[in-house]
């Protein structure tokens, strides 16, 4: 079973959060979707976490402000800084305590790299294993869209000067009539190979859901941030980088960046996969995510098992 709640943030936006699993789990995972997407991107992977029974964390999913339904955002707050802020809240009041794993998918990752950059103490005191998933930590430098450089040139001015137009045009959502028309260009741009009808009608009904604002408005920040210096120090966690193959927004090199500055990063590349990596491949993300949670559970014991030897040493 699922909880859902609304967390209210200091300037008035709302975060709808769903949460799951075990009230008392000594872990914490925390998802974090992408640019113009909700939590639901990782429904799949929030039923292989609960399936982990006995061992399964705690799951928080929620929806990024301006995204799902989460309540509007100003266009000055539609930033990867403030969404990095606004991760630190959901850490700090719905996971207090305990270990946290974040996973993020494209802007869910860059989150993820804010949060470290902006909140360093809170990052190392807090994060116990980290998954980034069809991410970069260099905004639009690797960025071709599988294209050729003068056409992904071209496609890029037109699509900054169509962002600047989207993020004046306010909270909300009249693309939502024409989304059929949409389906061939979103299958392009964000699927590889095989593309599921189920995966693309849920990524269409999020794209539904952002409003233009949202969609407009945080592309500066998304295309301007630079944290491989975040990255590398960070120090010797779990973490899992995935990428697919023929990601046109997020291609391999942007994972091999972020895999080479965080110390022992494991690096999974998906053959004939896209961007959309949680429903693309949904086993090889689960995986990871199971993987780093029994390896953060494994590392919490060790550390747990000599501390309460201690005390009972101290009490004897």
């Amino acid at each position: 079973m699922s909880e859902r709640t609304e967390l209210p943030l200091t300037d008035g936006v709302r975060l709808h959060v769903e949460i799951s699993g075990p009230a008392d789990a000594p872990l914490t995972v925390v998802l974090l979707h992408g640019w113009c997407l909700d939590r639901r991107t990782w429904r799949q992977q929030v039923d292989a976490l609960r399936a982990l029974g006995r061992r399964a964390p705690r799951v928080i999913a929620y929806d990024a402000r301006g995204h799902g339904r989460s309540s509007a955002t100003r266009r000055s707050a539609a930033t990867l800084d403030q969404l990095g802020d606004d991760l630190a809240e959901v850490v700090r009041r719905l996971a207090p305590s305990g270990p946290v794993v974040l996973a993020g998918h494209s802007m869910g990752g860059m989150t993820i790299m804010e949060y470290a950059h902006r909140h360093p103490a809170e990052f190392a005191d807090r994060v116990a294993g980290l998954v980034l998933v069809s991410t970069t930590a260099e905004g639009h430098t690797h960025t071709r869209y599988g294209l050729p450089d003068r056409v992904a040139d071209l496609l890029r001015v037109g699509e900054t000067l169509g962002a600047g137009v989207l993020a004046r045009s306010g909270a909300w959502r009249p693309h939502r009539a024409v989304l059929p028309a949409l389906a061939p260009a979103v299958r392009w741009l964000l699927f590889g190979e095989r593309c599921a009808d189920e995966a693309l009608g849920l990524t269409l009904r999020s794209v539904g859901r952002a409003s233009l604002r949202s969609i407009g408005g945080f592309r500066t920040s998304i295309g301007a941030q630079q944290r491989l210096d975040t990255l590398a120090g960070i120090g010797d966690i779990p973490a899992t980088v995935l990428v697919g193959d023929r990601d046109r927004l997020t291609p391999v090199p942007c994972a091999e960046s972020i895999a080479a500055a965080i110390p022992h990063a494991e690096l999974t590349v998906c053959p004939g996969a896209g961007h959309m990596l949680p429903l693309e491949c949904p086993g090889e993300v689960s995986g990871a995510l199971v993987s780093t949670v029994r390896r953060v559970n494994r590392r919490t014991r060790k550390v747990c098992r000599p501390a309460a030897a201690r005390q009972s040493r101290q009490a004897a």
